[in-house]
């Protein structure tokens, strides 16, 4: 039997039964639900990424919670200690967010909607990187989602900076599941890969290019003196699900193609 009552602890749950049309069974969603936009304004909010209302998640009587990975682990083992069904999906990659796109649809009943829907999101990808295949050069990518530990790109961001056209520096620790698995030992480790350019999405926190610029080494790498340093929306990329493969991988690719065209062939 399809759910009914679905509490969504992530946003890539609420913008996926919204393009489905399930919205109506959607009963609570994150606060920092911003995909579709009249999510917030519709919804009731029941969680942040890592708290969630436990007492009101109950008294709604959702017969589905939805959560993203070991970061609501402790949100998950509370909910299903009160009685409550909860799916738990770790997509890292791009091929697991697609087959996310799919599992939720199929828990909707909406099976064939869900294929469609990946099967659109593919797509997009393929155009994207077709569009990059033209470009002069592949730029040198570095990526970073916090500054202080200096936490490096997750798998999806790696692979839709290679998608947009750019060569990630790191790829080696974008395999790492966890934040502690893709943190720099020393920020100058990033130099040493002599990146062309530099994305940030200091996971909502603003992007101050200036403290990269002071940290030790950095006045003097290319990538700075160019002033090649560019932040991407949080909410369009760091999200696990279909805004990080449309605005997402539109965003990158739009760094990506500026640096390329202006270091030429």
């Amino acid at each position: 039997m399809a759910a009914e009552r679905i509490a969504c602890l992530s946003e890539e749950f609420t913008e996926i039964l919204y393009h489905l049309g399930e919205q109506d069974r959607i009963i609570g969603i994150s606060e920092y639900t911003c995909r579709p936009p009249q999510a917030a304004q519709e919804k009731r909010v029941i969680s942040q990424f890592m708290r969630a209302d436990i007492a009101q998640i109950v008294a709604l009587e959702p017969d589905l919670v939805l959560g993203f990975s070991d970061i609501q682990a402790d949100i998950a083992a509370e909910l299903i200690r009160r009685g409550l069904d909860v799916y738990i999906v770790n997509q890292r990659s791009v091929a697991s967010i697609l087959e996310v796109v799919r599992r939720v649809a199929s828990l909707v009943d909406r099976a064939d909607a869900g294929q469609l829907y990946a099967a659109e999101l593919a797509a997009h990808l393929d155009e994207v990187r077709a569009q990059a295949a033209t470009l002069p050069r592949r730029p040198r990518v570095y990526f970073e989602e916090w500054p202080k530990p200096t936490i490096t790109a997750i798998a999806w961001v790696a692979e839709l900076i290679d998608v947009a056209g750019g060569e990630y520096i790191f790829p080696e620790l974008s395999r790492g599941i966890l934040a502690k698995d893709r943190t720099l030992d020393d920020p100058r480790e990033i130099l040493l890969r002599k990146p062309d350019l530099m994305l940030a999405s200091w996971c909502g926190a603003k992007f101050k290019p200036a403290t990269v610029r002071r940290r030790p080494g950095f006045a003097e790498a290319a990538f700075v003196q160019q002033d090649r340093l560019v932040e991407i929306d949080a909410a369009i990329i760091l999200q696990p699900g279909p805004a990080a493969l449309t605005d997402g991988v539109d965003a990158l690719h739009a760094a990506i193609a500026a640096v390329a065209r202006e270091m030429g062939p």
